[in-house]
């Protein structure tokens, strides 16, 4: 089977959205590679987000990484980019290649078990390039992820496994919500790697 053939992305938005489901995009060797790589190498945080005027400390853990040292805010906290490691950087360029478009940074988010995700949200912050593409790249555990239309509530629901890529783009930002549900019947790590361009 040809891992980087085109046939397989399809929409999975209904209407309102482009996000294209690529599939399992690297080998198990790979995937497995980068896996234990930035689990054990990169500077893992705990994510803060201001709510009701209060700093809220998730349990997740996350990492900014890109082209120069810029800051970023979101969830009303300002983050500064680190530079691009090898890895980082090599795993950019396969995934500019695959989504034929290209990113200037990368929010990392570590969740050491099912018990971690993240509620309905969209990626609706001003510096980011409107429309623009956000590539998101799974490694590890196998997570399920749902999208919700902002006005009529329909759900989409897609599987995230270990090596594949979701690219979100177009409109789906403004028309829809998506989340990382939790569940007690995942007990192993997965990273998520969110590519996106910073318009600067």
């Amino acid at each position: 089977m040809d891992l980087f053939s085109s046939e397989k992305v399809i929409n999975i938005l209904p209407f309102d959205g482009t996000t294209n489901n690529h599939g399992i995009i690297l080998s198990k060797s790979e995937a497995d590679f980068y896996f234990k790589t930035l689990l054990e190498t990169i500077p893992w945080e705990h994510d803060q987000a201001i709510i009701f005027g209060k700093i809220i400390t998730t349990k997740r853990k996350v990492a900014w990484f890109g082209d120069s040292e810029f800051s970023y805010t979101y969830s009303k906290i300002t983050k500064k980019a680190k530079i691009w490691t090898d890895e980082l950087f090599a795993l950019k360029k396969i995934i500019e290649k695959e989504t034929n478009e290209t990113y200037n940074s990368c929010l990392l988010n570590l969740y050491h078990s099912g018990e971690e995700g993240m509620a309905y949200h969209s990626d609706g912050e001003k510096m980011l390039k409107k429309n623009g593409a956000i590539a998101s790249l799974s490694l590890g555990a196998t997570r399920n992820f749902s999208f919700k239309h902002k006005k009529n509530n329909q759900k989409v629901a897609v599987i995230l496994e270990h090596g594949s890529l979701l690219v979100m783009k177009d409109e789906t930002q403004t028309h829809w919500l998506h989340r990382l549900p939790t569940t007690k019947k995942v007990t192993s790590p997965r990273i998520n790697l969110t590519f996106r361009t910073i318009e600067l």
